[in-house]
Formats: structure tokens, C-alpha cells, sequence
């Protein structure tokens, strides 16, 4: 009796890595399929296809000679029954669509391409092929190393109980990760943990060079004693402990959701040498979100200290946010140095400095290792900020330019007028028009007209006050007028914006 059919395949890329890559992420004989082939190109490709007649293409789309797109047409033209699996990067999504009408089975974004997900989709095209069943060849696995080794590979492993529980003969398994605080792990100081855990069933189970992750084989009644243990010990190294688990099957799943995002909480917890979830502060129920747009209004207005307010209070806010990723946390700040920055120029303050030292701050604020250096060093950039505000306000012509703004935004509802601010002042008008304009980001009419329309927004929330009303608040005498500028300067009508605050 003949051996069963293996499922062939054939690898379509013009980089050889993502080839190779490929071709090691799973184990292809023992799932099934044999690698009939590698092309470069879509006309290699149909070369192969025409000699090997595998079952599935997997095919990158931007290639040189013939594209995945033009390869795919010609597949599903002269050999309809091949199933196709589309390679793509994010930007290629257009030429996805395109094949996906001739007729391919699936893709997979190039830059989430692992094992798990290979193998999931190629077996979704298996299932595509009629009168085609999948023949797995499942070796036996002998020890415990294999068996870890294939549930940490995302296999659905059918292990020997009797082998796990000789190994394992605790009831419940949690995860234990060992990290460096500064340097690389050396031998002596996994030897000094070994001991720590020499009470323990432990198996070490990822090997890195600045950290390991240990399975431990508990009962839930061991937990405080390896808490303690682990707390009492001083080595110069950072703990995280998972939840306990009853099966050895959900090993994966637990390494990657449960103990890497502890590892990943680490950054805002760096005085916390142990964490675990039962650690964890509760997350505040209130969800506060920020306003960019209302920091810059409030900011050209030179509210510089309510500016700083609304923005420190919410970095404050998202420093306490543990389950937001560092590097979002980091782009918040590197993108309110780049507004800020901006603002101060437009705002005609003497920037040069922090305009050359930014890149500066933004290259600390990556690199910093946890919340608290990252916010000390938006916090130094704040401080160069605020220098630059204070010397400049220091200035009598910029103490003028603040009793100016000062006293539109208390008479905005009268009819003011630059001669009216200029006679109030003392001020020569055409003289007046040219300093408010050097002094100020935007001209005195561009400026009331904000006012006026802000101020007109906060009227509209109230449903009680009629639009022809608010007009008049706000300093028009003229409705229609009113209703004009509104629009020009918000892209909609009073009517409808009160309407976007109606239940």
C-alpha cells in the first residue's frame, strides 16, 4: 500500500530570507505538505507549477518580472484547482483586493507572518481541495523537552499524561520570568535563582540573554511561600509571576498573555522588583482623553499656565496607565514637543535653542527605561519651555500684548473694533494693527472673530438660548451675519452643530 499523498507547496518571493523564513516556521512533513519548490518570480513560478502541480502557491505580490497579482491570474486561469495564498505588506492592500476577485484563498500580512499563522491558513486551503485529505505524520514525543518545545511552538501537542505527571505531579503550573535589571544574565546568578526554586518542580523554558522564564509545577497553597522567597532574595533582577494554570496545553497562551504583558507593565512600575497581577493597582473606572486641538487654542492664546495645567494633569493621568504600551506613551510626548515647539515660533518667542535641542529630548525620551524617567525628562523640556515664556513675558511690550488679549476676551460682546482698542489704549491704530500681529500669532480681527465663534460653541451646548440670541452674546448684532462667519470658521451652521449635542 502505497504511502499517503503529502500536500505540496510552493514558496513564491523574490527575498530569499522570507523564503528561508518560511521554510523553518513550521515543520512542514510532520503537518502534512512537502516544499516542492522556491521561485523568485511569478514566470519562475509558473515554470514549477507546470513541472511539481502543487496543490498550493504561496506568493509574495511585488516582484520583479511577473507580479503576484499577474501570477495569481494566470493560476486561476490554466490551473484553476491550485489554491493561492497572498503575501502582503500593509501598503499593498489595493493589489490584494484585485486578486482576491481572482479567486485566492487567503493572505497573510508579511509583517505578522509566525508559524501559527502559516499553518492556520494553509490548512484553511487544504480544505478547499476537493477530494483532498491532509495526512499527518504525528512522531511520538519522548520527553519532556519535545513536548515543551512543540506547546511553546503553538503545536496542538497529544502528549503521554503518564510522561508529564512523572515530571509534573502538582496539580496547577504558573510561569516565572527572571530579568536583568542592568546587564546580561550570567551563569552564577541562574544558579542563584535554581536554589531559590530548588523547593520547586521547575523546567526553564525560554533562554535569553538577559532573561529566563522558568514553568513552575505547583499546588495554589506554594504561591505565598515562592512570593516571599522571591522578595527576600537580592539579586540584581526583576520578577514577574503569571496566574496559575491546570493545563500543560494552554502553556503558550499563558506565556504570551498573561506573563509577557506583566513584563510589558514592568516600565511603569520600575521600583516594584516583583509583580504579579494580584499586585496590580486597580485601573481608574473614569476614561480622560486629551484635547490637542483645545491645548493649542488655549496655548495661542497665551493661557500658558491653564495650558500646562490640562496637559500635566493628563500626564499624569496616562503615567498610572499601566496597560498602554510605553511606546504610545512616548509618542503622546514626542508629539506634544513637536506642537509645542511649533506654537513658540509662531508665537514669535526667541526658539532657536529648543528648536536645535529637540531632537535632543525626543531621543531621551525614547530611550528612557521606565514612566519615571520618561516624564522627568518631558518634565526638563517643560522647565526650557517655560524659561523661554518667562524671560520673553518679561519684556513690557510683552506685558502690553497680554492687557490686550486680556481685555478683548472680557469685551468680546461689545462692538470692539481696532480703533475702539486703540483710543483705550493709547495707541496709534495702524501702529496697533502691526504690533498686535508681530506679537501675536494671528491679527486683531482673526483673533476676535476666535473668540467670539469659541464662545459661541459654549452658547450652542445650551439648548434654552436661541441662535438668534447667541449672536447678540457674542458680540453680532447682525444674525444672518453671524450664521456666515459661524460656518466659515467651523465648516457647519449654529443649527447643526447644536444639533451634533442633541440626545
Amino acid at each position: 500500500m502505497s504511502a499517503p499523498e503529502k500536500c505540496k507547496v510552493l514558496i513564491v518571493d523574490d527575498e530569499v530570507l522570507i523564503r528561508q523564513g518560511i521554510k523553518h516556521y513550521i515543520n512542514w512533513e510532520q503537518e502534512g505538505f512537502t516544499i516542492v519548490g522556491e521561485a523568485s518570480n511569478g514566470k519562475e513560478a509558473l515554470y514549477l507549477i507546470e513541472q511539481e502541480h502543487p496543490h498550493i502557491v504561496i506568493t509574495d505580490m511585488v516582484m520583479p518580472v511577473m507580479d503576484g497579482e499577474k501570477l495569481t491570474k494566470e493560476i486561476k486561469e490554466h490551473y484553476p484547482n491550485i489554491e493561492v495564498i497572498i503575501l502582503s505588506s500593509f501598503s499593498d492592500f489595493e493589489y490584494v483586493r484585485s486578486t482576491f476577485q481572482s479567486g485566492v484563498t487567503d493572505y497573510i500580512l508579511k509583517p505578522k507572518l509566525d508559524g501559527q499563522e502559516l499553518l492556520k491558513t494553509i490548512q484553511k486551503a487544504v480544505n478547499k481541495i476537493p477530494n483532498f485529505t491532509l495526512n499527518r505524520t504525528v512522531s511520538p514525543l519522548h520527553s519532556i523537552e519535545e513536548i515543551i518545545q512543540q506547546l511553546m511552538e503553538g503545536y496542538e501537542v497529544d502528549y503521554d499524561h503518564h510522561l508529564v505527571k512523572e515530571s509534573f505531579p502538582n496539580k496547577y503550573f504558573c510561569l516565572l520570568g527572571a530579568d536583568a535589571k542592568d546587564q546580561v544574565l550570567d551563569h552564577l546568578q541562574i544558579e542563584q535563582v535554581l536554589s531559590i526554586l530548588s523547593n520547586v518542580t521547575n523546567y526553564p523554558i525560554v533562554k535569553e540573554s538577559t532573561s529566563y522564564t522558568f514553568l513552575l509545577n505547583i499546588e495554589i497553597y506554594d504561591i505565598p511561600f515562592i512570593l516571599k522567597a522571591l522578595e527576600d532574595v537580592h539579586l540584581n533582577m526583576n520578577w514577574a509571576l503569571s496566574e496559575p494554570f491546570a493545563s500543560l496545553k494552554d502553556l503558550k497562551k499563558q506565556f504570551q498573555d498573561d506573563l509577557q504583558k506583566l513584563r510589558k507593565y514592568r516600565f511603569y512600575f520600575p521600583n516594584q522588583t516583583l509583580l504579579t497581577f494580584a499586585q496590580l493597582p486597580k485601573l481608574p473606572k473614569e476614561n480622560i482623553t486629551f484635547d490637542l486641538n483645545q491645548f493649542i487654542d488655549v496655548f495661542k492664546r497665551r493661557n500658558f499656565e491653564e495650558a500646562f495645567e490640562y496637559l500635566n494633569k493628563y500626564v499624569d493621568y496616562l503615567s498610572h496607565q499601566y496597560t498602554k504600551d510605553e511606546n504610545e506613551f512616548k509618542a503622546f510626548l514626542g508629539n506634544i514637543i513637536f506642537n509645542t515647539t511649533i506654537l513658540l515660533e509662531n508665537l514669535n518667542f526667541k526658539s532657536d535653542t529648543l528648536q536645535q535641542d529637540k531632537y535632543q529630548h525626543f531621543a531621551m525620551i525614547n530611550e528612557a527605561k521606565d514612566v519615571v524617567e520618561t516624564v522627568y525628562y518631558f518634565h526638563t523640556y517643560l522647565t526650557q519651555v517655560k524659561e523661554i515664556i518667562d524671560t520673553e513675558l518679561q519684556d513690557p511690550s510683552q506685558s502690553n500684548m497680554q492687557k490686550l488679549l486680556d481685555y478683548i476676551d472680557q469685551h468680546y460682546d461689545e462692538p470692539i473694533s481696532l480703533s475702539n482698542l486703540a483710543e483705550h489704549f493709547h495707541f496709534n491704530p495702524s501702529y496697533l494693527s502691526t504690533y498686535f500681529s508681530t506679537h501675536h500669532s494671528i491679527g486683531f480681527n482673526e483673533y476676535l472673530t476666535h473668540i467670539r465663534i469659541e464662545k459661541s460653541k459654549e452658547y450652542l451646548q445650551n439648548q434654552r438660548i436661541s441662535i438668534s440670541e447667541i449672536s447678540g452674546l457674542v458680540g453680532y448684532s447682525d444674525h444672518s451675519y453671524f450664521c456666515k462667519v459661524f460656518k466659515k470658521m467651523t465648516g457647519m451652521s449654529p443649527s447643526k452643530y447644536r444639533k451634533s449635542f442633541s440626545v
